[in-house]
């Protein structure tokens, strides 16, 4: 990765990777059990049927199926995990399934404590509530998630941090119209999936709140395409990463028309695992090798113009918590050890 890191040297001595020094939001983003093939290669010939995203070519596929990634991404930020080029992301824990993966993700830390989905309060921090602790931060860091799990993943019992779940409305006095139908909206879709929502809904609560109340750190994270994949559906799962990737490039569009975030708010996106291949993709955990094999993408000011980073590297999902921190100036230290900031993405 020397070569792009100097490029990053370079691009900043002339000024061209952004416009202000650090970034004063962040936004991350989870996007459930997504594997690292159909980011960088598109549908997969051999399970995609309906033939909604072929086309000739890997590149001109992957481009149908998520067109932000590979067309605002792939110009104004960097993607990392196209393991054919040698760029490697993957998970330090050795698990492979939802909830390790978020903690490793969030905590910065692989705790091998946390075995189970059905695990309960996470006695590890994490950056969110680091984020909270800090000055200007505040009651402004929130999260929105599609998958019940996510209070105790992070544990806002302990930190008091808005976490909304499925089913849960967001309370306060003065909601806007857009808050308020979106409240109600989510009491009335199928529950296709137990303890999840769909991610639209999540979606349209997270944006209607940062609309309205203009939280600092946003983390939302989706679950669709987890849940088309273990019930076998690769179309819908197509169609989840397809969607999600559009909602992501509507988030963007709203922050960079927002006085509050324009040229100022960061953006992370990446798995919490990844998924078998061939016959088992639909599953991920130990019993689906190279499950544990994941991606991120990040966007915003003062990250280097790279697009897809094809020099061979290998980055592990525990340094993400730090380079979050990072991009907010910050350094985050916790009840256990915090793996560090990825250079290629930080200063």
């Amino acid at each position: 990765m020397k070569i792009k890191l100097l490029l990053h040297i370079i691009l900043l001595g002339f000024g061209v990777t952004a416009q202000h020094s650090k970034a004063e939001n962040i936004i991350l983003i989870s996007v459930d059990g997504l594997r690292w093939q159909e980011v960088f290669e598109g549908p997969d010939p051999l399970l995609n049927k309906d033939k909604k995203y072929w086309s000739e070519t890997a590149l001109n596929a992957r481009q149908k199926l998520m067109p932000f990634f590979w067309e605002t991404i792939a110009g104004q930020g960097q993607l990392y995990g196209n393991r054919k080029l040698g760029n490697k992301v993957n998970l330090r824990n050795e698990y492979w399934f939802s909830y390790p993966g978020r903690s490793e993700t969030l905590c910065g830390y692989y705790d091998p404590k946390v075995d189970s989905n059905g695990y309960p309060n996470n006695p590890n921090e994490n950056v969110l509530e680091f984020f909270n602790r800090q000055d200007g931060y505040m009651g402004k860091v929130v999260t929105f998630a599609s998958w019940d799990a996510l209070g105790r993943i992070l544990n806002r019992d302990r930190n008091g941090m808005l976490v909304n779940l499925p089913g849960e409305d967001v309370e306060g006095d003065g909601l806007t119209q857009a808050q308020q139908l979106a409240n109600e909206i989510q009491h009335f879709v199928l529950e296709y999936f137990g303890e999840c929502r769909p991610d639209a809904i999540t979606f349209a609560l997270a944006k209607a709140y940062m609309q309205a109340k203009h939280p600092k750190v946003v983390h939302i994270d989706f679950a669709d395409t987890d849940n088309y994949g273990h019930s076998g559906d690769y179309n819908n799962y197509l169609d989840a990463a397809h969607f999600i990737d559009g909602m992501i490039a509507n988030l963007w569009e709203t922050v960079q028309n927002d006085s509050f975030y324009k040229n100022k708010t960061a953006i992370l996106v990446y798995p919490d695992h990844g998924r078998g291949i061939g016959e088992k993709w639909t599953g991920h955990g130990t019993s689906a090798p190279r499950s544990d094999e994941t991606w991120l993408v990040a966007l915003g000011p003062n990250i280097a113009h790279l697009g897809e980073v094809s020099d061979e590297g290998q980055i592990y999902q525990d340094r993400i918590a730090q380079t979050a921190a990072s991009l907010l100036g910050m350094f985050f230290k916790a009840n256990h050890p915090v793996g560090e900031k990825i250079q290629g993405i930080t200063e």
